[in-house]
């Protein structure tokens, strides 16, 4: 990180307190060119931000301003985005395993709607039969970055398999199901771009049996740079092999089809800082702890992942002297951010700043140890602007019902 840029997120945490989370509209804003760009081979292409990775209704409408449609995958992500201003039609429900009244909900609202099982394409026939829905498959690919966030292999959860496709086209041909699309979606940090290829494949091979589709969703699951050196996603390359692909299948299927994509850590992983402060730096005869104020209550990827996050000491940018550290949290569990990390001397009262902070962090965060969470803000064209409060002792007590005992 340049100096520079060290010296105002250590400005703005002393303006804000820390712990706090900060996100750079200028990195997400460039994600999105850089992903566009890389499919402009595509006739129709269409990014839809998948928001679970930062559900900040303020980023989702930073998104949205930039052209995004929206990927959701409970009911209140869907409201989240209406109230961002999407229209139900730019937003795709992508739900696994949700109670059928959510999918009921979504209908209602009139959002584009994507089913993975097949009691639920029934139910949804019969309710909705003039409804046109999307068909999530499973490509049974291995592929992501960690065994939590690989979705397409074939003992997983999501999706119909994709040896019951000619199940699905019986399913068809009995009940009205409208299927105007087909989406797949194997994984989350996947490097290898032959995955995505190999999964475009399966879904042109299941898109066959469909004369009526309107779209093919990919899903998503780019890797991000983590560290100095570290590789990420050709989106370049992928951009060219699977778009000439899709234009192949697209000139064979004989009717205009979008591609679609569901970028979240892509877009928003690179934008996000997270700032903390040292409570205090202990020495043993066999390690040098540095306690933050912080914990997986706020940042839980490093310990359910086992995910990196570059670490810089905002407080001492210039040093020379670096000392090998366990970041550790205040929870009274083992929360270690870090394990024999070279970091600048750190002091009591530094500020230890977590970079790729944007994706899956707040929006994975609790209130375990009745911890309040975070403040959160958002650069616009490098100005700051708070985007949510820190949370109070009453926030923990907002929606408690306290009886007589």
């Amino acid at each position: 990180m340049e100096l520079a840029r060290m010296h105002q997120m250590e400005e703005i945490a002393r303006e804000y307190g820390a712990p706090l989370y900060i996100y750079d509209s200028a990195v997400i804003e460039e994600q999105f060119a850089r992903l566009t760009r890389a499919f402009q081979g595509v006739k129709d292409v269409k990014l839809n931000y998948a928001c679970k990775a930062n559900t900040n209704i303020n980023i989702i409408k930073f998104i949205r301003n930039l052209g995004s449609g929206l990927d959701a995958v409970s009911i209140n992500e869907i409201k989240l985005g209406l109230r961002a201003g999407f229209l139900p039609q730019e937003i795709i429900f992508t739900p696994s395993g949700v109670h059928f009244n959510e999918i009921r909900e979504a209908a209602e609202l009139g959002v584009k709607i994507h089913i993975d099982n097949f009691p639920f394409l029934r139910r949804f026939s019969e309710e909705f039969p003039d409804y046109p829905i999307g068909i999530r498959i499973n490509p049974h690919i291995k592929a992501g970055g960690n065994e939590k966030i690989s979705t397409g292999h074939v003992d997983s959860k999501f999706g119909i398999s994709i040896n019951q496709v000619n199940d699905i086209v019986d399913l068809t041909r009995k009940i009205p199901l409208k299927v105007e699309g087909l989406h797949v979606h194997t994984g989350s940090d996947i490097l290898d771009i032959d995955v995505f290829l190999e999964g475009a494949e399966v879904l042109f091979g299941a898109a066959e049996n469909f004369p009526s589709l309107t779209y093919l969703d990919f899903g998503s699951g780019f890797k991000v740079p983590y560290k100095e050196g570290d590789k990420e996603t050709d989106i370049v390359t992928l951009g060219n092999k699977l778009g000439l692909l899709f234009n192949q299948f697209v000139e064979k299927y004989k009717k205009p089809l979008r591609l679609i994509f569901e970028p979240g850590k892509f877009l928003v992983s690179q934008c996000g800082l997270f700032v903390t402060e040292v409570n205090v730096v202990k020495e043993t005869p066999y390690r040098r702890f540095a306690f933050i104020n912080s914990g997986f209550n706020h940042l839980i990827r490093p310990m359910f992942y086992n995910a990196f996050h570059h670490i810089v000491n905002l407080s001492n940018p210039d040093s020379k002297n670096e000392k090998t550290y366990d970041v550790v949290g205040y929870i009274c569990e083992t929360d270690t951010f870090a394990s024999d990390r070279k970091i600048a001397e750190i002091h009591e009262g530094d500020y230890l700043c977590f970079e790729n902070a944007g994706a899956y962090c707040f929006s994975m965060s609790s209130n375990y140890n009745s911890r309040v969470r975070p403040a959160e803000v958002l650069l616009l064209n490098g100005a700051p602007h708070l985007i949510r409060r820190k949370e109070n002792f009453e926030d923990l007590l907002e929606t408690t019902v306290e009886i007589s005992l």
